[in-house]
Formats: structure tokens, sequence, C-alpha cells
């Protein structure tokens, strides 16, 4: 049976509803007043391969998202199947985000982490209002996979592993 959205219904239900489609989850990080900066979101996805676009959710209470679309490249880490720790940790709303992390910085200030499944070097294109988020589209300007690494995956609140990896 369907359950109708309104203004009645919960977001706890209806985040369920979402989880049910697996993501994968990536760090978006940047080089900001001389440390870093970032956040995970598993909102990513490719747009457009010409122009080279990804997209990003984030939420309009974010303090981060503000910080981070004024740098002038961002750091779009997949993350690795390793990293259910540095997605917690990024995702974190109080605390150092980078404690322990390795990560390294690009000479435009793109932040990636260590042992991910890929890195893209992004520009932000532009910015559209989505209800209770923007989805930020970023022009991808340089990227470097590693096929030996699983991406991790977000499915029903729980992080998972894709299986044969």
């Amino acid at each position: 049976m369907l359950t109708i959205v309104d203004e009645g219904t919960s977001q706890q239900v209806l985040r369920q509803a979402y989880g049910h489609f697996p993501s994968g989850v990536a760090a978006v990080c940047a080089l900001l007043d001389g440390g870093p900066v970032g956040m995970a979101v598993s909102s990513f996805t490719s747009v457009s391969l010409a122009p080279a676009l990804v997209s990003i959710c984030a939420d309009n209470g974010s303090t981060t998202w503000p910080r981070l679309r004024t740098a002038s490249h961002l750091g779009v880490t997949i993350l690795g199947a390793g990293h259910e720790d540095a997605c917690r940790q990024l995702a974190a709303k109080q605390g150092d985000r980078f404690a322990g992390l390795t990560v390294h910085t690009t000479s435009n200030g793109a932040v990636f982490l260590d042992g991910a499944a890929a890195w893209l070097d992004c520009e932000l294109d532009s910015e559209i209002p989505a209800g209770d988020h923007r989805i930020a589209l970023l022009r991808v300007r340089a990227f470097q996979t590693e096929t030996d690494n699983a991406p991790l995956v977000f499915h029903r609140s729980a992080f998972r592993r894709l299986s044969g990896t």
C-alpha cells in the first residue's frame, strides 16, 4: 500500500523509504583558512559527461557547505570500503573531522582522503534550491581512480560492501 506524502508525513518514515536505494558515499573537502574543511555526502551522483558535471546535495542547515562553497576547488573523494569511520567522522557535528585521517592537498586547495575508490578535483558550477537542501553542480577539472578499491555503500542506514569485491 502506498503512503501518501503530505505535511503530516514523518521525515523519519520518508528517510526510511529513501534508504531503500543504495548510494555511494563521498567526502567533499577543501583547504580553507590554512586547514581542511569537509563533510560527508551520500547524495553524490554523476550528471553529465560533456561538460563533466557531478552533483551533491547539502542541507540548508549545514554550517560546512557555506564555507566549502567559497573554495576555488573542492576535492570529492569517493570513499572506499574501509572508510566507515572516516565517513562518520566527516559527518559529525562536533570535533575535529580530520583527526587521524590521512589526506593530501592539491596546489589549488582540493583535499582528498587516502585509500579512496576515486578522487575528483571540482569547481562549483551552480546551485539550485531544492526544498530543505541545495543541489550543487560541480564541474570536474581532474580525476583519478583506484581500480583495486571498492566503494563504500550506504543502504538502509548502514554501511555495506559490494559482494565479490
